[in-house]
């Protein structure tokens, strides 16, 4: 279906407007009624799409974004992509229950969140009696509403994280993520992240068997030394391959050219809880 975005005709009568460059007439314009332009006047707009569908080069749309952020008509967030038409609300409503119920679906779409929050601070601003607006009453309650919603989010991640911690963080113990993976980084030459929820799965998996960060620098130097060189194998020197469900037979393995890790090298729970039990991922 089509979509339709009106422009009052008193706008080339408006004081800012009559003062506005050709140019900066345009682009106004088009960021009224771009192809991703919204009912609320928030949206996702990539500075590539500008380009694409204005003519112009990055260069001037960097300066007409500029331009009209300096003069408090737009808000843009790089991050998101997502512009906020300043005061759009003011002028853009009517009464129509189906208007209503596509604001609050395209708030609930908006990524950055102060532009959502701001966007219900100015509906508010607007008087109820306020000709063909009946909105500060229904925005109030949308915005108490995504407030109480977004609160709520935070309290369930916030139980969530509570549930994977131990209760006394200051007796938890320091999973040594970094210390093994920079080990592997130093030995085997590559450049794997610490933080890779993967890998720490991993190794968190060893230490709940009973291994030790000893014990993973004995396999993490044993592989190297048999693999690095070898074009076929060295790209098997990833945690995934080294901390499997081979890193036992691994580290009972004999050191090329040297005697073996020590006797006895198994691992393994023998009774009673780990230090790790706790720790989750």
């Amino acid at each position: 279906m089509s979509k339709y975005r009106q422009v009052q005709v008193g706008f080339w009568q408006d004081g800012f407007v009559l003062d506005l460059t050709p140019e900066e007439k345009y682009f106004y314009i088009y960021l009224m009624t771009n192809s991703k332009a919204s009912q609320i006047g928030i949206y996702e707009l990539p500075k590539r799409i500008i380009e694409t569908e204005t003519g112009y080069n990055r260069e001037t749309v960097e300066k007409l974004l500029k331009r009209f952020i300096e003069y408090k008509k737009i808000q843009y967030n790089d991050s998101t992509k997502e512009i906020m038409i300043m005061n759009w609300v003011r002028h853009n409503w009517n009464n129509s229950p189906k208007v209503v119920a596509r604001v609050e679906q395209e708030l609930d779409s908006v990524k950055h969140i102060p532009f959502a929050l701001l966007y219900l601070e100015i509906a508010n601003s607007i008087k109820e009696d306020t000709v063909s607006i009946q909105y500060p009453c229904s925005m109030h309650s949308l915005g108490k509403q995504e407030i109480r919603d977004k609160d709520k989010e935070k309290d369930k991640e916030k139980d969530k994280d509570n549930e994977n911690e131990p209760e006394n963080v200051a007796d938890a113990p320091v999973i040594p993520f970094e210390e093994i993976i920079n080990h592997l980084n130093q030995k085997g030459n590559t450049s794997y992240r610490h933080t890779t929820k993967k890998t720490q799965s991993l190794i968190l998996a060893r230490l709940k068997d009973g291994f030790t960060t000893e014990d993973f620098k004995k396999v993490i130097d044993v592989k190297t030394e048999e693999w690095l060189h070898d074009k076929q194998m060295n790209k098997f020197l990833r945690p995934e391959t080294l901390f499997g469900t081979k890193f036992e037979s691994y580290l009972n393995q004999k050191p090329k050219g040297g005697p073996p890790n020590g006797t006895n090298q198994k691992r393994g729970r023998e009774s009673g809880p780990s230090e790790w039990d706790d720790i989750r991922i």
